[in-house]
């Protein structure tokens, strides 16, 4: 997967420190199909993702990433999920905190084919036929299945009640 340039930048600063990133993760339907691709670095398969760049909106994030990775135009239609994922540490010792932003889009034009070399494979598939797809990603597409049902949100723990109080 491609580093933007801003990320290189902060790693000139901040060396292997965890960084705290935004990125999208675009739900493409065409009529009862899902957009997946085939990730060139690690064969895995998943919906289009990528980094919110500064000064971007996520929304924005979504229809480019789509474009540039698999060739097709999408409109974003709804928030469908929002969560903290898990740390990243990749193999050169970077760490990365990683808040997702998962979108429902629908696809407008354009036939899906690995763009800029980060898919080795792209395509519409069946819902029924996603089995070698990983949970959360299920759980993604299964959030943004619906066309009009409120984002979820993960977390919303209460405060701890033994933190200490604030000082004026």
């Amino acid at each position: 997967m491609t580093t933007p340039d801003f990320v290189v930048a902060l790693r000139e600063h901040v060396g292997h420190s965890p960084l705290n990133l935004v990125g999208v993760t675009a739900i493409v339907f065409r009529d009862e199909k899902v957009l997946l691709g085939k990730r060139a670095d690690n064969g895995a398969w998943q919906p289009i993702s990528g980094i919110v760049e500064p000064g971007e909106e996520p929304a924005d994030t979504a229809v480019r990433e789509c474009l540039e990775e698999a060739g097709v135009t999408v409109k974003v239609e709804r928030l469908a999920l929002v969560q903290q994922l898990p740390r990243v540490t990749y193999a050169n010792g970077d760490e990365v905190d990683y808040l997702d932003l998962v979108f429902r889009c629908s696809w407008i034009a354009g036939e899906p084919h690995p763009a800029d070399g980060e898919l080795t494979e792209v395509g519409f598939y069946d819902l029924a036929a996603m089995g070698d797809i990983d949970d959360a990603h299920v759980r993604k597409i299964a959030l943004a299945v619906a066309e009009d049902d409120p984002a979820h949100f993960r977390g919303g723990r209460p405060p701890r009640l033994d933190a200490p109080a604030a000082r004026d």
